[in-house]
């Protein structure tokens, strides 16, 4: 449970300079030079991500069951999940939909979180998915009061629309019925 704990704070909380000290990205960027904070800032990250995913079978195991849902909480959460994959890809292939929505990996985020939030819950599942939930919607609020920083992207189209939705709902049906039992071990839709 120690790893998965740390890897979160590790990767959560480097996620979380630009919400806690937004000025701090810019000025460790003019120090180090951009490319050597963007080094650092991905090393950090991928460190908490291993950990996170180091430590998640212990913190699994070591978990007590807090809620067990009703049945129909799966139909809920693979409802909220669907827009997730071309949410993600939204955010790098801009066009209508990532115009509307403005910030498409924070709301995939949120989406994501609390999709899983709702079927049964336990321990480990309730700090990942909490952790991940708050902190987007923080870093969302967070939005208002920042300047926004250019992101490298392709250029926007229309046609960047029909490939996010078309490829994200194949990303979603390829870790829906294959990826996520192979990776986290839970076929959502059973097998």
């Amino acid at each position: 449970m120690e790893a998965f704990v740390a890897g979160l704070v590790v990767f959560l909380g480097v996620h979380s300079i630009a919400i806690v000290a937004p000025g701090l990205r810019e000025r460790l960027a003019a120090r180090l030079g951009e490319w050597t904070w963007k080094g650092l800032y991905s090393l950090v990250a991928i460190v908490g991500l291993w950990l996170i995913v180091l430590g998640w079978p212990a913190a699994r195991a070591a978990s007590d069951v807090l809620w067990l849902a009703p049945t129909w909480t799966k139909h809920l959460s693979a409802t909220l999940l669907l827009p997730v994959f071309p949410l993600l890809l939204a955010a790098y292939l801009p066009g209508r939909i990532s115009d509307a929505v403005k910030h498409p990996m924070l709301l995939a985020t949120i989406l994501w979180a609390a999709a899983h939030l709702i079927t049964t819950l336990y321990t480990a599942k309730l700090i990942l998915f909490g952790a991940f939930l708050v902190w987007a919607v923080a870093d969302w609020a967070s939005q208002a009061h920042r300047k926004p920083r250019a992101i490298p992207r392709l250029p926007t189209s229309g046609f960047n629309d029909v490939i996010v939705v078309v490829a994200g709902l194949a990303l979603y049906a390829g870790f829906a019925f294959w990826a996520h039992a192979a990776w986290i071990g839970v076929a959502p839709f059973g097998r």
